[in-house]
């Protein structure tokens, strides 16, 4: 993707800050500018970072909007549509702006591939639009790969007050360099379907899961998200797949594979007109999951979601 030009609609950039005084410089002149110009301001950023921004805030904070990304960007997968998007849309103003921190310590080795993913495709899903989204990275709590994946999927670096132009900004290249095989389980539960097992194939895995421990609404997210997939695969991944599932650090994982071909990246991070039917089956499962890991090659998809147990 080529970097936009210094006055296209939408801004990107990314913030590093080291310490407290750096996050709530850099976050606070964002909000305040915001305000002061009569734009919309969110800030979806984990639950302490929340709570700090907050305070410095102070009564400024009641005309802010804020999300405790913790929470709804658990799955990175949803943070385009659900929380990025959920606001913008909802804004009657020519410009918005929001400060989303989807990458902090303490992200798993398993969800930061999605989280890497989710920042450069923000670029695409907002291509053209009165937008400005800074993303703050803690850069004295995350590993160097980290930081050097930030120069490639923003167009500006914010760094120690200086603002610059990304040497390295490469979204398109981040998001298939992290296209890559999903670990094998050490055990999985498989079961082939098509379209007359359809059914077959949803019962075997809410039995599997119920007996893994998964109740209650979390069993039906399971139901919803198997029923998205597998249906899927029937009518567009060559009429058949199979799922499989298993636990892992505290979750079931649930996957299903076919051999048709995902050649949107943005499927399941896309929000379709209202009206329009169809196009929302990744869309749920992205919505209802902890955690959707995709890898797309040119023999097949496969999809994996996982639910805290």
């Amino acid at each position: 993707m080529t970097p936009p030009a210094a006055d296209a609609p939408f801004v990107h950039p990314a913030l590093f800050y080291r310490d407290e005084r750096e996050y709530l410089d850099g976050t606070t002149a964002f909000v305040h500018d915001g305000l002061h110009a009569g734009e919309p301001v969110a800030v979806a950023v984990p639950g302490e970072r929340l709570r700090m921004l907050r305070a410095a805030l102070g009564p400024t904070a009641r005309d802010v909007h804020f999300v405790d990304m913790s929470q709804a960007g658990r799955n990175p997968g949803r943070i385009i549509p659900g929380v990025l998007r959920a606001f913008a849309d909802a804004q009657a103003a020519d410009r918005v702006r929001i400060i989303g921190e989807p990458i902090w310590p303490g992200r798993s080795e398993a969800e930061y591939p999605a989280c890497v993913q989710h920042e450069a495709l923000i670029n695409e899903a907002f291509d053209g639009r009165p937008v400005t989204i800074l993303c703050p990275y803690d850069a004295s709590g995350l590993a160097p790969r980290v930081l050097a994946d930030a120069y490639a999927t923003h167009p500006v670096v914010i760094e120690s007050g200086r603002r610059r132009a990304s040497p390295r900004y490469a979204p398109e290249r981040v998001v298939a360099s992290y296209n890559t095989p999903l670990p094998e389980p050490f055990r999985a539960a498989a079961f082939t379907f098509d379209e007359e097992r359809l059914r077959a194939a949803r019962q075997f895995a809410v039995q599997l899961a119920g007996g893994f421990g998964l109740t209650g609404t979390r069993l039906d997210d399971l139901a919803l998200a198997v029923s998205e997939l597998t249906t899927n695969s029937v009518l567009h991944g060559g009429g058949s797949g199979v799922i499989r599932l298993w636990t892992e650090d505290g979750h079931v994982v649930c996957e299903v594979s076919d051999g048709g071909r995902l050649s949107d990246p943005l499927a399941g991070r896309r929000v379709p007109p209202h009206g329009i039917p169809g196009g929302r089956g990744l869309l749920m499962v992205n919505l209802v999951a902890d955690l959707v890991r995709t890898h797309c090659a040119a023999d097949g998809t496969a999809i994996r979601l996982y639910l805290a147990l």
